[in-house]
């Protein structure tokens, strides 16, 4: 009787129990990797981003550092041009290598070439940084010596979307105004007090620091709010040679 018993195997019961069973211990070895996948392409896109900002915010530190660079102490009637057709005297010499600086734009000038003007055949001496939001591609770009305007972080319009820049940062100008606009670029006196340029040539010329701000949207989404994850990332650089008369 044992042994027939033992020969007759395993009941049906038996069998849907262990399939049940395996088939729960298949299930969660597949979300595991599923979930394992999923991370692993988060920390990817999370470290394609982090490079891409760093990458951004080094150069933008290093160019805009150099503003008003000038060797020669050449007069800033002479000197300085006009940042809209990178030729001709600048309109406001006052402003020095800074001649336009905005919460969302700047532009600089250096000699680099140390001969004691500004050419367009002198590579990198007006430097245009600027944000766009055009339908929702929010994304820098930078200029030189007045040539295209090239994409330089973030997604371009008609481009899939990669590291996009987001900024939406309040200055204490806007505050005033009621505004609520992005701002990259923010300015202080050598008293570490904001400014807001504008057309006098005063602000620009007290212009001691500039904070550079780029808060970012990266491909990966939160789970909880399926929003995509942004982060923020600054730096400050000191205008030095703007402060040389």
């Amino acid at each position: 009787m044992k042994n027939s018993r033992r020969a007759s195997g395993f009941t049906l019961v038996e069998l849907i129990l262990a399939m049940f069973v395996g088939g729960l211990l298949m299930s969660a070895v597949y979300f595991t990797m599923i979930s394992g996948q999923k991370s692993s392409a988060g920390v990817e896109r999370k470290v394609a981003a982090q490079q891409d900002v760093r990458a951004a915010l080094d150069i933008m530190a290093m160019e805009i550092g150099m503003a008003s660079y000038n060797p020669n102490f050449a007069l800033p009637s002479l000197i300085w041009v006009n940042p809209t057709t990178c030729t001709g005297a600048a309109a406001n010499p006052q402003y020095k290598g800074i001649q336009a600086a905005t919460p969302t734009a700047i532009t600089v000038e250096m000699d680099i070439v140390e001969n004691g003007n500004i050419q367009l055949a002198d590579s990198n001496e007006i430097i245009s940084y600027a944000y766009n939001d055009t339908t929702g591609n929010q994304f820098i770009t930078r200029r030189v010596n007045c040539g295209t305007v090239d994409p330089f972080l973030g997604a371009a319009a008609g481009v899939p979307t990669g590291t996009k820049t987001v900024n939406v940062v309040n200055t204490a100008a806007n505050i005033l105004n009621g505004a609520n606009v992005p701002a990259v670029f923010r300015y202080y006196d050598s008293a570490g007090l904001e400014l807001y340029p504008d057309t006098t040539p005063a602000n620009i010329s007290n212009i001691r620091r500039i904070d550079i701000t780029l808060a970012v949207q990266t491909e990966e989404r939160d789970p909880s709010t399926n929003a995509f994850r942004q982060m923020i990332y600054s730096t400050s650089v000191l205008v030095r040679n703007h402060a040389i008369q």
